[in-house]
């Protein structure tokens, strides 16, 4: 039986902020852009009381918690910090997917131990080693250990055994799922569905008939299933940042500071790890209310803002003013050779 770790450090950014300065803790801090059009890119629980989160434009943060503790992001440190705790991961397993700087799934299926018990000491050593918290979620799939891992947070673990997910996914409030928004849930609702028992009583070709391939990765979801492996980091064809917004976005102009941060956040993730690599295009991607998705893509060798700009005015016009509810920006890079080759003949 496969044994699947989803860890997820808590609040990484902010609490590696408090670690570095004490007088930090208990207060609300967040991480992000400190102008007023920046975003945010985590808060911590004492800023969450006051309904602060991650991709919340800084200046309803600050609406929301005028004494909110705005910082400023400092990748190289987390980057470091992210280091070593894979670095811990590696203890355990060579099957390691990162997701994020703070979080990753781990295939522990080779201990004899259980699962659970492989997940509270990677826990203990991530406290010892770095004086932060982690949360952990242990199942045998994927889906299943990324929503265990919310169960306990932050500082605990959850698991579901093959034995107890029928249960565990029937009671499952719907908008746990991946993928399942605000405005999904209005839509699931109006069809009387609640949780995952009640999705799971609507038959596969009626979801496909309303939600078209959405429906069927539904009809999935709901009853747990999900055959994905944890696969190992390989070399990077892309690299590219997303933000899903807890509100849906309903004006182009309003995408355009949060696309700046992402950007922004790409330039660091460039310099840090990638500046040895060539870029080929650049690329945005929106996810409209309806689950829609569309990508526009224009050759660059550079981080553009303009041309960022431009392929998000194109990507928006394709929805016909939808309500877009995720953005995403990156690059793709050139094979190595291809890029070398380039500039030999160049």
């Amino acid at each position: 039986m496969r044994k699947i770790i989803h860890i997820d450090m808590d609040c990484f950014y902010a609490a590696i902020e408090e670690r570095e300065n004490p007088a930090l803790r208990g207060v609300p801090v967040a991480v992000g852009g400190t102008g007023r059009r920046g975003v945010l890119c985590t808060a911590n629980y004492a800023a969450r009381k006051f309904g602060c989160r991650s991709a919340m434009p800084v200046f309803k943060a600050l609406e929301a918690c005028p004494h909110l503790i705005l910082l400023p992001v400092r990748f190289d440190l987390y980057r470091s910090e992210s280091a070593r705790i894979r670095s811990i991961f590696a203890r355990f397993t060579e099957l390691i997917e990162p997701i994020s700087l703070d979080e990753a799934y781990l295939d522990v299926s080779h201990w004899q131990s259980g699962g659970a018990v492989v997940a509270r000491e990677i826990r203990a050593q991530i406290r010892e080693e770095t004086g932060l918290s982690a949360s952990a979620g242990i199942a045998s799939n994927k889906l299943i250990a990324k929503i265990a891992s919310a169960w306990n947070k932050p500082d605990g673990q959850f698991e579901v055994s093959d034995a107890e997910l029928p249960a565990f996914i029937a009671a499952l409030p719907v908008g746990r799922l991946w993928g399942v928004g605000h405005k999904m849930r209005e839509k699931l609702a109006a069809l009387g569905v609640a949780t995952c028992a009640d999705l799971q009583v609507i038959e596969r070709v009626e979801l496909m008939r309303r939600f078209g391939k959405w429906g069927l990765e539904l009809w999935e979801l709901c009853r747990g299933f999900d055959p994905r492996l944890v696969e190992p980091e390989r070399p990077r064809k892309s690299l590219s940042s997303e933000l899903t917004f807890g509100a849906n976005i309903l004006t182009l102009p309003a995408l355009v500071p949060p696309l700046r941060g992402l950007i922004e956040g790409l330039a660091e993730d460039l310099r840090l790890s990638h500046a040895e690599r060539v870029i080929r295009s650049l690329v945005v991607k929106l996810k409209f209310a309806d689950f829609a998705l569309t990508t526009a893509e224009r050759a660059s060798r550079a981080l553009d803002p303009a041309v960022f700009e431009q392929l998000l005015t194109e990507a928006w016009r394709r929805g016909n003013n939808r309500p877009v509810r995720l953005l995403g920006a990156g690059v793709r890079f050139e094979d190595p050779g291809e890029g070398h080759q380039l500039e030999f003949f160049g």
